[in-house]
């Protein structure tokens, strides 16, 4: 076996109201006295934002709120997080919401360092970069982004940039179901699609899987796949929402430390040309790109499978048993409400040899760890599967 290096958080907390009860206490461990809420407008509108000022506040911490991330934050939303942090001289960075408010903390949490704008580190070592206390609360179960160290954001061209590095880390990830209590159908579900992405492509990478991830990304998908009809039939369930939302945590250390694939080089060009939620994009993309894996990740697929359905899968050689592993998630996708074709989200096929290039020359990285190497016109043919 090769060398292994292995990050996570220092502290994880999963446990129901833990944000109203805790967030303080934990503010207060780490000497904190004003601290900077990163965030967006619907987690303010979901009175949020108020829960967790007043934990902190309760503690004596002076508060700032910046609620200005909009989704595939832009570099210039993110520099005037660092503005607001700067000015108000913060020493904690809490990320509250989904992926991209948590990304975007992430980037926060570097602001003591002396640089002006985030185009100015992009290819910079951060490994000597001060960071602040930095806590990631997630309001969905999908991103898996408290768990992870990297971050997502969007150049003026519309491209993603990726930073990548132990350095941003969150010290903290605080798992409160309640805080997922109200997301509606269509969001549990993409999330949630999204969140068994990342255990499946992290169990199967080519170039980083290794033991401890492997471990985590099993238990996850086994908590995501039990729970996925009830979170979806009975939102209200708050033990289905608590085993999710720590599902998709360990989803998300599972491939930080392993590496996601292909299935994301072909839902990032759909987020940015076409803005679909990313978690969408992933459940479009993944049965078709599972399916063209077969012939080198069928034993792995078929591993799975008999972790999250035993009975199904007794009598079936590897293939079988991957193959119902496919077809099911492709009935997830279809039973969700979620659209699930191309040309029901106004992409026709002559938008494919555009998106297929940009897959290639664009994200070569994620084809890169995928099961099986794909060209452009394997990327075409998936695409055309699905519209």
């Amino acid at each position: 076996m090769t060398g292994i290096e292995f990050y996570t958080n220092g502290h994880i907390i999963s446990e129901a109201d833990s944000m109203r009860q805790k967030l303080g206490a934990l503010a207060k461990q780490y000497s904190a006295t004003s601290a900077i809420i990163v965030t967006d407008k619907g987690i303010a509108e979901l009175g949020y934002i108020d829960i967790a000022v007043q934990s902190l506040q309760d503690s004596n911490i002076k508060v700032t709120v910046f609620d200005a991330v909009i989704a595939d934050p832009p570099i210039e939303v993110v520099n005037k997080a660092i503005k607001a942090a700067r000015d108000n001289q913060c020493d904690l960075v809490i990320g509250l919401g989904g992926g991209s408010s948590i990304d975007t903390a992430k980037i926060v949490a570097l602001h003591p360092n002396d640089f002006g704008s985030i185009n100015d580190i992009l290819d910079t070592d951060l490994s000597i970069f001060k960071k602040l206390p930095l806590f990631a609360i997630p309001t969905t179960a999908g991103t898996g982004a408290e768990a992870t160290f990297v971050s997502v954001i969007t150049a003026k061209d519309g491209s993603k940039k990726a930073i990548y590095t132990p350095k941003i880390l969150p010290d903290v990830a605080l798992l409160d179901a309640t805080l997922t209590l109200k997301l509606p159908r269509h969001i549990t579900a993409a999330t949630s699609l999204d969140a068994m992405v990342h255990c499946i492509e992290a169990y199967t990478s080519r170039t980083k899987k290794n033991p401890i991830s492997d471990a985590l990304a099993v238990k996850g998908l086994q908590m995501l796949w039990q729970n996925f009809e009830q979170v979806l039939n009975h939102g209200d369930d708050i033990e289905a929402r608590s085993d999710m939302l720590l599902g998709s945590a360990l989803a998300g250390i599972a491939f930080v430390n392993s590496s996601v694939a292909a299935v994301h080089g072909l839902s990032y060009p759909l987020s940015i040309n076409f803005h679909i939620p990313h978690g969408h994009g992933n459940a479009l993309v993944m049965c078709p790109v599972f399916a063209f894996n077969l012939p080198e990740a069928a034993p792995l697929y078929a591993e799975l499978a008999r972790v999250v359905m035993p009975t199904q899968t007794t009598a079936l050689n590897d293939l079988e048993a991957a193959t119902l592993f496919i077809d099911t998630l492709r009935d997830f996708l279809k039973n969700s409400g979620l659209k699930y074709r191309l040309s029901e989200l106004d992409i026709t096929e002559q938008d494919i040899p555009a998106l297929a290039n940009i897959v290639i020359n664009t994200y070569a990285r994620l084809i890169a760890t995928n099961p099986k190497d794909i060209t452009v016109e394997e990327v075409t043919t998936m695409y055309k599967e699905i519209m």
